[in-house]
């Protein structure tokens, strides 16, 4: 059998220690380095030839730089021999620009897709798309693992028992999320509503109305990502407005943008917990986390993905 090899860019470390761990496996020795041009460049510092080499490098904020730094790594590992590179992608950024809405844009998504081939990776590995159509931009085999049954134990843990399942409600922020928090509503037992909302521009949005019953009730708020929190603030906002005994808001991926991380600080009296998995090393960045913040941990998953490709099982089961 193939020799398994984890390697990690430098967008999301503490997670790869974390997949690391769990799958009892040490981080292979790699170095990384950014010249005074800003070029990226990176050397493996072990032999991979023959190897079954994991890459674990999310594209997220700087996404540019992130990208650019894996596939630099899978074009090293390509050229030191590696058997077979599978990319680890926890947050899969420019899967937002997945269509041609307007006359001259491009469709980013398929362009990452196709770099990510020509640079000589085999297959992929994330987590949560904005548009789950993205993995099919590609003929690569392609693994979309969820937040699903890490949110789904929380919620049921946690908020049930503060509370009867009936008094429980999952809202979707805008009715493109209803399809997954309806799976979530499904798998619980519980009720789910959505927020209509109109989008004024890229970064602030107007709320038109809450469609289901929330008036005395537990309230989770779930979308897949969040950047600037205008809309989950809005949204908690009204709940609260409307009789809501308690809002939290999760998400998958917690892409706070500074405008974000202020909005979360001063929304506390609002949003009574903000959840989101580790796919993003946003707290450790920025050197603190706010209390209302409560981080959950998705590394199993990925070293349950990561084990069943290595040894040519299904990964299927871990979809949800």
């Amino acid at each position: 059998m193939k020799t398994i090899k984890l390697f990690s860019g430098t967008s999301n470390l503490p997670l790869a220690q974390k997949i690391s761990q769990n799958l009892n496996e040490p981080l292979g020795k790699i170095y990384h380095h950014k010249f005074p041009s800003g070029e990226t460049y990176c050397q493996f510092k072990e032999n991979i030839r023959g190897s079954d080499v994991f890459l674990i490098q999310g594209i997220t904020n700087p996404a540019n730089e992130n990208l650019m730094e894996l596939l630099v790594m899978s074009d090293a590992a390509r050229r030191a021999s590696a058997e077979r590179i599978t990319a680890v992608i926890p947050y899969f950024g420019y899967s937002r620009q997945d269509r041609k809405d307007k006359s001259r844009v491009p469709i980013t998504a398929r362009l990452v897709m196709d770099l990510i081939a020509t640079a000589g990776i085999d297959r992929v590995v994330t987590m949560d798309l904005h548009s789950p159509q993205v993995g099919g931009f590609t003929n690569l085999p392609f693994d979309h693992l969820t937040f699903e049954p890490v949110l789904s134990e929380y919620i049921r843990t946690k908020y049930h028992s503060l509370a009867r399942r009936d008094n429980v409600v999952l809202m979707a922020p805008d009715v493109g999320a209803v399809k997954r928090v309806e799976k979530y509503a499904d798998f619980l037992k519980c009720d789910f509503g959505f927020i209509s909302k109109k989008r004024v521009s890229d970064t602030k949005v107007e709320l038109q109305n809450v469609v289901g019953n929330v008036k005395d009730k537990y309230v989770v708020i779930v979308d897949d990502l969040t950047e600037s929190l205008g809309t989950m603030v809005q949204a908690a906002k009204e709940c609260k407005r409307q009789g809501a005994i308690k809002v939290t808001c999760s998400v998958t991926h917690g892409c706070l943008t500074e405008t974000g991380i202020h909005r979360l600080a001063e929304s506390i009296n609002v949003i009574d917990e903000f959840i989101h998995s580790n796919t993003t090393n946003t707290w450790g960045n920025i050197g603190f986390k706010p209390s209302n913040v409560t981080e959950l941990d998705v590394s199993n998953l990925f070293a349950k993905a990561i084990n069943s490709i290595h040894n040519n099982e299904s990964v299927s089961e871990l979809f949800v």
